[in-house]
């Protein structure tokens, strides 16, 4: 895919969340865009326990279309805990080519949790969505 990939998903199906009942919190998949062989997954706000298995469910359900590279953009992701970090390791395994789940954009927080956890040395990650689209498989 090459760069400025945003303006070329014109076929590219996107889908939104509704925010909770409560609207207190920012959905935790703000969207999915579909373009070729490549799924861009953004999540946002605060990935914890309680919306684990949101993320979890839109995660499986794009590995299972078996796109060459699922791209989890994790820049507008304030805070991730254990049980979120565990539904990236959990969908990675259902991709065919784990090679292929890439994390593009993690903020500070974000790329702490995984530093700490050791998770960055077993995922493929990208400081831009850009550089995650682009990487060599």
């Amino acid at each position: 895919m090459r760069q400025g990939h945003r303006a070329d998903l014109q076929s590219a199906l996107v889908v939104g969340n509704e925010p909770d009942h409560e609207g207190l919190r920012e959905p935790p998949v703000a969207e999915v865009v579909r373009d070729g062989d490549a799924v861009i997954v953004a999540l946002a706000g605060e990935l914890d326990l309680y919306n684990a298995d949101a993320v979890r469910n839109v995660l499986i359900e794009e590995c299972a279309r078996k796109p060459a590279r699922l791209v989890v953009d994790l820049s507008r992701v304030a805070f991730i805990d254990s049980t979120a970090l565990g539904v990236l390791i959990e969908a990675r395994t259902k991709l065919e080519n784990h090679s292929g789940f890439l994390l593009a954009s993690p903020a500070t927080e974000t790329r702490r949790a995984l530093e700490i956890s050791g998770l960055d040395r077993h995922f493929g990650m990208h400081d831009t969505l850009d550089a995650a689209l682009s990487a060599k498989l």
